[in-house]
């Protein structure tokens, strides 16, 4: 499906239905192609929509395998993050 920026933005809705139902629109500025809006997917197909959003930008693909450590705190100098905050606010 193509579509021009001014139809696209005018009915935006319309575009969004054709992605939905699995079809790829074209937007076009004054006739010429500028950007696509596909699908993402099956929801199944994970691994192949994960790599596409890493080679978009979208996301970073994780360094190792497995689950992620589990965070511990990490000590701090100062005050206590609460009264810094209740400080704040107290000086509006």
């Amino acid at each position: 499906m193509r579509l021009g920026l001014r139809e696209a933005n005018q009915g935006f809705s319309k575009a969004i239905r054709a992605v939905r139902a699995g079809k790829e629109v074209v937007l076009t500025d004054r006739g010429r192609p500028i950007a696509v809006i596909s699908p993402l997917g099956a929801v199944g197909s994970g691994g192949v929509t994960l790599d596409r959003l890493v080679r978009a930008g979208f996301v970073e693909a994780a360094q190792r395998e497995g689950r992620m450590p589990s965070a511990r705190p990490v000590a701090s100098r100062g005050k206590p993050l609460s009264r810094i905050v209740s400080e704040e606010r107290d000086g509006r």
